[in-house]
């Protein structure tokens, strides 16, 4: 049995930045090591091409009879940007106290470890053990999945016979308490562009005689949110379901303390809209944020310049029964409509994906149809949980999204169950990323419970 910090501080150090043209031998390095370590294992592992990173398809056959899970995992990473700010290299993994640190330490390498990890030792200790698996692990998560619909549509009617997916891309609140995720919010992307004069001017010559693009922009942004918060655009509120009062139950118990969450985000006070908590509202509502903004002179000092263009990137994370693309063609008409007339705009669409839900069993509304393999896993999580954690899971929608997971959903028909493994303090895609060597310890265990649960029912 290999062990699995060292093999996460060897996965660590290939810069695997899917986005950055100049990062192919550190992808090509990552997908090799999953691969082969995939292979010693027994896996009989397929490198599937696509037109920009591999995905892994790796499988360990059996009688078709047997339960049949599928562990999704991704092996590319951020960015690492600002790199001034680490306190050691980001591809030269450190261990500082009971934490690794390095870029994809948490997302999603040491969440993938763990569970490959626990993979090994069930076969080690059960060669024979009546369970099929399948590792799907793709190289494009981090830039959107492009080329994630192509690979499900190929190869849907091998995956349509596994009962379900698990894996470990999502949240736990602290190191005592962990998550299952049961939903994860959709997404719409698309960059705003304003153009004003055909080049850039002299304020002191040309200035106060057009409309500035900054400006411009500035003023269609601001007319994006009402002053309470509610993002104000018609229809953009529609769809959305009413939450299940088990799931605000779920919520409940899990007791967050609005100051403790105040000063961990190094915030003066929420702005939520009415009627939610923060909690709430990061789980149950959609939100439409601008997250990156930018025109005219950015450089040391002054530069008294009109710019002729000025951008910002937009996303909407959505939440159940919300359309990407619907939400996308209402905030796009909102912003055509108001925005000044003597300024033109443009848009550049980016990614997207769907909004995600399952059911656990035992809740008032589980679908009549779930799989009965997908039943037991939730009732293996359960039980493996309170054994090796010393609490019961909580079931709770996540703020972040997996776009993936909607995807397979829609096309195999699979629904996940998402175990969280990295916590907030674990700074994923920013600088001094790391991960809680505890957890990933108890994670292996936990995993391993689960499916030998599931391969004994």
């Amino acid at each position: 049995m290999f062990d699995p910090v060292e093999k996460l501080k060897e996965f660590i150090r290939h810069p695997s930045i899917s986005t950055d043209p100049k990062s192919l031998e550190g992808m090509r390095g990552a997908q090799q090591f999953v691969s082969g370590l995939l292979g010693s294992m027994g896996f009989a592992v397929e490198v599937v091409a696509t037109p920009k990173h591999p995905i892994i398809y790796a499988e360990r056959p059996g009688d078709p009879a047997w339960p049949h899970v599928v562990i999704y995992g991704h092996y590319d990473v951020q960015p690492v940007d600002p790199l001034n700010l680490w306190q050691s290299p980001p591809f030269d993994p450190a261990i500082r106290g009971n934490r690794i640190y390095g870029r994809g330490a948490a997302d999603n390498k040491g969440p993938l470890m763990a569970n490959i990890a626990a993979v090994a030792r069930l076969l080690e200790k059960n060669p024979r053990i009546p369970l099929r698996i399948t590792f799907l692990i793709e190289g494009e998560e981090e830039m959107g999945s492009p080329s994630f619909p192509a690979f499900l549509e190929k190869f849907k009617d091998r995956l349509k016979r596994a009962d379900f997916v698990y894996l470990s891309d999502t949240a736990l609140p602290n190191e005592q308490q962990v998550v299952i995720t049961s939903g994860l919010r959709g997404l719409a992307l698309f960059d705003l562009h304003v153009a004003g004069a055909k080049g850039d001017l002299h304020s002191g010559l040309h200035g106060g005689v057009f409309r500035n693009p900054i400006q411009a922009l500035a003023e269609i942004c601001a007319g994006l949110h009402t002053p309470d918060g509610r993002v104000d655009v018609p229809g953009f509120y529609d769809d959305v379901l009413d939450v299940q009062p088990w799931e605000r139950d779920e919520l409940k118990k899990l007791g967050v303390d609005e100051k403790r969450y105040a000063e961990f985000l190094g915030i003066e006070a929420f702005h939520t809209p009415p009627g939610y908590t923060p909690a709430e509202a990061v789980r149950f509502l959609p939100t439409l944020e601008f997250n990156g903004i930018g025109g005219g002179y950015q450089g040391e000092g002054t530069k008294t310049v009109i710019p002729s263009t000025a951008f910002v990137k937009i996303s909407c994370r959505l939440v159940p029964n919300q359309k990407h693309d619907r939400i996308k063609r209402l905030v796009m008409d909102a912003i055509r409509e108001r925005a000044p007339k003597d300024v033109r705009i443009s848009f550049v669409d980016q990614h997207h994906g769907d909004p995600y839900v399952v059911v656990p069993p035992g809740r008032s509304n589980t679908p009549p149809d779930q799989s009965p393999v997908l039943a037991r896993a939730f009732r293996a999580a359960d039980a493996a949980v309170a054994e090796v954690w010393g609490r019961p899971p909580l079931y709770l929608r996540e703020g972040g999204s997996v776009p993936i997971i909607a995807q397979i959903k829609r096309v195999t028909g699979l629904d996940s169950v998402m175990f969280g493994l990295f916590l907030p303090e674990d700074n994923l895609h920013a600088p001094n990323e790391g991960f809680n060597l505890d957890v990933m310890r108890k994670g292996t265990e936990t995993t391993e419970r689960i499916l030998a649960a599931v391969a004994a029912g």
